[in-house]
């Protein structure tokens, strides 16, 4: 298959190109980019050099739809909007990696985003893309919304218990924390090393673009949720997502009824992995890897449960959920161009 990746120089799009050049079903690949075409990528990121070389090409509508046959779009939000349509009308397969198309309420999207939304014909045709939860329609699916880092951490974490209804939605809390490398490579204030470095703060208090995304899939399944306590914070290391989630059970419920929930949930998700009782994981046995690893346990006293899910926010909350998702597309494995141990230490 030939791909296209708009956006290419983003951490998105070289995380794409990392994985998608050694994806056994992908042919070629062509890069595309409004800031920096006709430069080499070696040239924004050294560590290509003599492996993959490209030019950057503009960003033509008409072009990418003679290259390529699928298009990832690693742009940041109200590109996707635009050129979304115009791809999917010249018969190109879209995976959006912006959260255009996530949010279906296109007045949520424009209250949280600070923007115009896309069009509701367009937002109406894509597919959410959580792989492990959404396979059929992503199989059918010609237009993808890959989903946000801390919504894929979070939704994965909490589907179980709110699939079968058993907790109180009032008492879900999600404390998350991440990476530098989920703002993005724009140099910024927040994230400059002097800011950062030994430093540990919360951000965007009751305002993260994400919360509307996770209380919307969430009420697909339980839809007498209200609303989620959701707080992320930036801890000083590049990958990773941990979040930690509490909520209460809505009847006594056991750490051995629990477990084995979860067991028998993700039974035949490879890239699920629940750690054994009294275990809990931690984002640096995720790293570069498409894992997501949940830790979860019950205090039988308060009835209050604990869940700690990680990730790497760049491949399973980013690039690599997004080549899941065009593995379960095109009827290939999973585990197609993914099939790899993270990098540990």
């Amino acid at each position: 298959m030939k791909i296209g990746i708009v956006g290419a120089t983003g951490y998105g799009g070289s995380d794409l190109l990392r994985l998608l050049h050694q994806h056994p079903k992908v042919s070629d690949i062509t890069l595309y980019s409004s800031s920096q075409e006709g430069v080499h990528i070696h040239e924004s990121y050294p560590h290509l050099t003599n492996i993959y070389e490209q030019v950057l090409q503009p960003i033509d509508i008409d072009k990418i739809s003679q290259q390529v046959e699928t298009v990832f779009l690693a742009t940041p939000p109200g590109v996707s909007a635009e050129i979304t349509e115009p791809l999917a009308n010249k018969g190109l397969k879209v995976i959006d990696l912006s959260g255009d198309l996530r949010i279906t309420d296109r007045g949520v999207y424009q209250n949280w985003y600070k923007r115009k939304a896309a069009n509701q014909s367009i937002i109406d045709e894509a597919v959410y893309g959580l792989s492990e939860w959404n396979r059929e329609k992503i199989a059918k699916a010609s237009i993808i919304a890959n989903p946000g880092c801390y919504p894929t951490a979070t939704l994965l974490a909490l589907a179980p218990l709110v699939k079968k209804r058993l907790i109180d939605l009032d008492t879900v809390i999600i404390d998350a924390k991440s990476g530098t490398s989920g703002a993005g490579r724009s140099p910024s204030e927040m994230t400059h090393y002097s800011e950062m470095n030994e430093n540990f703060k919360a951000y965007q208090i009751n305002q993260h673009k994400h919360t509307p995304e996770i209380e919307q899939e969430l009420r697909q399944w339980d839809d007498d949720l209200p609303y989620v306590t959701f707080q992320p914070h930036l801890v000083p290391m590049v990958r990773g997502i941990m979040t930690t989630i509490y909520a209460k059970a809505k009847e006594t419920m056991t750490e051995e009824f629990l477990r084995n929930l979860y067991k028998d949930t993700y039974a035949n998700d490879h890239f699920v992995r629940l750690r054994p009782n009294g275990m809990y994981p931690s984002t640096k046995e995720v790293f570069g890897s498409n894992y997501c690893d949940i830790g979860i346990t019950i205090d039988e006293r308060t009835q209050r449960i604990t869940i700690v899910s990680v990730i790497d926010n760049v491949v399973k909350g980013a690039s690599g959920q997004a080549i899941q998702n065009l593995n379960i597309m095109n009827g290939w494995s999973e585990q197609e161009g993914l099939a790899f141990t993270p990098v540990y230490p």
